[in-house]
């Protein structure tokens, strides 16, 4: 079985196509769902899937406004005055979508608010720590005792209260943000590394260890306790997710209008 949208013929390999990939996303998200609902569902969202994208592309093609030429990616070879036919297609979809969901309104603060009081548990955080580093590193290039006596001199110049910032910019391995790590709860780094961030309190900085990767001295700069995270802490989160919501449903009346003035048969 095909499809014709207007005309527009899709054809049965891309159903099947579009079929196999929502069957292997709709498994992982709905792990606990019967095989025979994830075959249905995909069965039937293959085929609105493809309407809509064909639909949206008859919409962009009817746009008169054309596209900069400098804007279109050119293929090897091609003419930048004379791009090959449907070159321009995606950005024509793309300043469509703009277009269309243009009117989204930036969520409000009290809105922010409510989501987060309503699904508050979603936020949980890990015990994290905030630390900084300076590496030296033992590999091809740099022997044990090389690089053990360079962190013993960086270690030495910091207990005489030169700036563990700065050290780590200047003499570390791997310099910038002096250093800076950000947050990162327990598991991201390796074991010892963990072991020794994890028991240091704010500001205070640690001995010499060594770990697979060379020798490391850690400043910590905070910690934070496993629990919900505090509202201020995600409000930006929240405010992309309740605007991209709001994106996404006038997208979907724009193509709800679409569908309803199109012509959709089933072919042999």
């Amino acid at each position: 079985m095909a499809l014709l949208v207007n005309g527009e013929r899709i054809e049965n390999a891309d159903l099947e196509k579009e079929r196999r990939a929502l069957r292997r996303v709709l498994a992982e998200q709905l792990p606990n769902e019967s095989q025979s609902l994830l075959e249905q569902r995909a069965q039937e969202w293959a085929g609105e899937n493809l309407i809509e994208r064909v639909l949206l592309n008859q919409a962009a093609r009817r746009d008169p406004e054309p596209v900069s030429a400098q804007a279109i990616p050119q293929a090897t070879g091609s003419d930048p005055a004379d791009p090959p036919p449907e070159t321009d297609l995606p950005l024509r979809v793309e300043r469509l979508i703009a277009r269309v969901t243009s009117h989204a309104s930036r969520p409000r603060r009290k809105d922010l608010v409510e989501y987060y009081r309503k699904h508050r548990e979603t936020f949980q955080a890990e015990e994290a720590v905030h630390a900084a580093h300076i590496v030296k590193n033992v590999d091809e290039s740099h022997s044990e005792d090389s690089a053990h006596g360079a962190i013993t001199q960086i270690h030495q110049e910091l207990q005489a209260g030169k700036p563990f910032e700065q050290l780590a910019d200047e003499s570390s391995d791997c310099p910038g943000r002096g250093g800076d790590l950000g947050f990162f709860p327990r598991g991201h780094m390796v074991d010892e590394f963990d072991a020794v961030a994890f028991s240091l309190g704010p500001g205070e900085i640690s001995n010499v260890f060594r770990t697979q990767f060379g020798f490391h001295i850690i400043k910590v700069y905070g910690q934070r306790a496993a629990g919900v995270l505090p509202f201020e802490a995600v409000s930006s989160r929240i405010e992309e997710l309740l605007f991209s919501k709001k994106k996404q449903k006038l997208l979907e009346q724009h193509l709800d209008s679409l569908r309803a003035k199109a012509e959709v048969q089933e072919v042999d």
